[in-house]
Parts: structure tokens; C-alpha cells; sequence
């Protein structure tokens, strides 16, 4: 045997046969907007909204917690579980196959977790529903957490805020997704009844159900820029009133300017927000003080307004008008 049979072939084929190093397939994220690659590090740095083209891209429940909440003052709510599937409901797969793969995919019992903590020292409960988990469908269990969690806030006096993402109500558990429409706004109420905030957090996509329950029922409500918000689709409202619809008439902005939603809030400002509107709603020292008003020199009060109707006095006009129709 020579020196080449027995030394060289032998490291060449180690070469060639060498492992190669395993490359982690998450390094780079594309844009679904631009379709630019960022490199993950990069992306997270600037909370998960592109560089390039501004464009908020989805997250999960810690990240909302994270980003919400005072660092170190939240804990996560058990909430409670409901039957997993009512119906044994079959299409290709079974239901409950299917909740099994999204639990595990998510490493949560349901598309709705709930933490309670403080926002600029301020108590909040925040409900978040995570798109990850069947498209945010909304179920029995997603209703019961949303309960627990809007009764968990008005148990510790706090605030209650909801951050929506959904594609609405689960069609896997049939009418009783629905029935959740009803309990879920009847949760809203209570809080309400109970003199607490609630305020709605809108992001892409917040469709469905859950546009027609709750998540229309704040006290104010807040979007992401770009986010889509509507019921059905651009396609079915067409065909139903045979009318061409405006282009971005589900967008946050176009929500915003007809008057559907407060406020487009990037993310960047999203929990310095939060804190303004909290600070306003539950610390009763903000109240404006009732000697501001009264301190207020004569000559710049302004006189009372007359309403008129074509020119003439309010009372001058109806008086006209019942007139006219003896």
C-alpha cells in the first residue's frame, strides 16, 4: 500500500463526508409587506416591526407582556379550561388532534392568555389572543379565559385591557363559538358596571366574531398602523350590496378617519400610551380641579351660543315651523 493509498484518499473523503455545521433556519425573517430579509437579531431590536417599511408584524402573548407591563410587576392568570371538543367534531382531522398540534406549536392551552401586573405603576389585567393558535378562533375555552380574565380586573380594581388578533369564531365547536359573542360582551359590561376602563388594543388581523363581540366595545379603542380590522371579507360584502368597496377600507387608518377607532398608535409608542390614558382614567388627583374654571376672568368667558336655523333663532325657527304644519 502506498503513502497516497493509505494517508491521502483517506482525507480527502473525510472532506468530502465531513458534517456540515448545522445553520438554524430563524436567522432571517422576510418581510411579508417588502419581502426585504432581516436578520432576527435586528428585527427583535426594533420590536418586531421592519426596518424598511415600517410594517408591524405579529406577535405572541409574552412579547405583549413584555412590552406592556412595568418590568417585573406581571403574572400570568390561570385560566380556566373548558371542554376540549364538545361537538367531536371531524373534518380531515379530528378537532381534538388539531388542538393537540396547536398546543403544542404554542406551548398554550388556548388562543387567549391573560397576565395582571402594572403599567407605569398603574393595575392592569391585559387579555391577549394569539394568532398562532388556529388563527385566534374564538371557542368556549378562549370565552371562559376572557371572563375570568375581565373578572380578575375587576376583583383587583384594575384596568382591563384586551389585544385582539383573530380570524373570529371557531367553527369546530359551531353554535357554541357564537354563544361566546354574548358572553364575552356580557364580561365587558361588568367591568364597566364596576367603574373600571376597558380599553381594545387592535391588531392584524382582528376579523369575525370577534370584531362583532368584544373587540368593538371599549371605552377607547387603540390600533397598530396597517392593521386589518373588519367582519367578513372585501370579496363577500361586495357580492352582498353589489357595491365596489374603497381600497384599505378595512386598514386601521381608514377606520380611524370615519371615526371606528381613537387612535393609530405605533408600536414604539404603544405602552407610552397605555400609561397617558391610564394615568387620566384611574388616578383621581389628574381630575381637573373645578377653581380653574371659576377663576377664570368675565370678559373671557365666552357668550352662550344661539343656535339658528336659516338665519333665524332656534325658537324663532320651530315656532315658524309648527305653524306651518297646523
Amino acid at each position: 500500500m502506498s503513502w497516497l493509498t493509505d494517508y491521502v484518499r483517506p482525507k480527502i473523503r473525510a472532506l468530502y463526508t465531513r458534517e456540515k455545521p448545522e445553520v438554524p433556519e430563524n436567522l432571517w425573517h422576510q418581510c411579508p409587506s417588502c419581502e426585504r430579509m432581516i436578520f432576527h437579531r435586528d428585527l427583535d431590536a426594533n420590536q418586531r416591526v421592519c426596518p424598511h417599511c415600517d410594517h408591524h408584524m405579529r406577535v405572541g402573548p409574552d412579547y405583549r407582556f413584555g412590552s406592556l407591563f412595568d418590568e417585573g410587576s406581571w403574572q400570568r392568570i390561570e385560566l380556566p379550561k373548558a371542554p376540549a371538543d364538545p361537538l367531536k367534531f371531524r373534518d380531515q382531522k379530528k378537532y381534538a388532534d388539531r388542538l393537540k398540534e396547536a398546543q403544542a406549536k404554542t406551548k398554550a392551552n388556548d388562543a387567549l392568555e391573560a397576565a395582571l401586573g402594572r403599567i407605569d405603576g398603574l393595575p392592569a389585567v391585559i387579555a391577549v389572543m394569539n394568532f398562532e393558535f388556529m388563527g385566534g378562533s374564538m371557542g368556549t375555552s378562549l370565552g371562559e379565559g376572557f371572563i375570568a380574565a375581565a373578572r380578575c380586573a375587576i376583583k383587583n380594581d384594575a384596568a382591563f385591557i384586551a389585544v385582539t388578533s383573530s380570524g373570529g369564531a371557531r367553527m369546530q365547536e359551531g353554535a357554541l363559538s357564537l354563544m361566546q359573542m354574548a358572553r364575552t360582551t356580557v364580561a365587558v359590561e361588568e367591568v364597566k358596571e364596576a367603574g373600571l376602563p376597558y380599553i381594545v388594543i387592535l391588531t392584524d388581523p382582528t376579523t369575525g366574531g370577534v370584531t362583532a363581540s368584544f373587540a368593538m366595545l371599549g371605552d377607547i379603542h387603540l390600533a397598530e398602523p396597517g392593521a386589518m380590522i373588519g367582519f367578513a371579507g372585501r370579496r363577500v360584502i361586495e357580492q352582498t350590496i353589489r357595491e365596489k368597496l374603497p381600497e384599505g377600507f378595512q386598514r386601521a387608518e381608514y377606520l380611524l378617519a370615519h371615526g371606528m377607532i381613537d387612535q393609530v398608535v405605533h408600536r414604539f409608542e404603544l405602552r407610552a400610551t397605555l400609561a397617558r390614558i391610564l394615568d387620566l382614567l384611574l388616578r383621581p388627583d389628574r381630575a381637573t380641579d373645578a377653581r380653574v374654571i371659576t377663576d377664570v376672568p368675565p370678559e373671557r368667558v365666552a357668550a352662550p351660543t344661539t343656535l339658528s336655523v336659516d338665519g333665524k333663532p332656534a325658537a324663532a325657527a320651530d315656532a315658524e315651523h309648527d305653524q306651518l304644519r297646523k
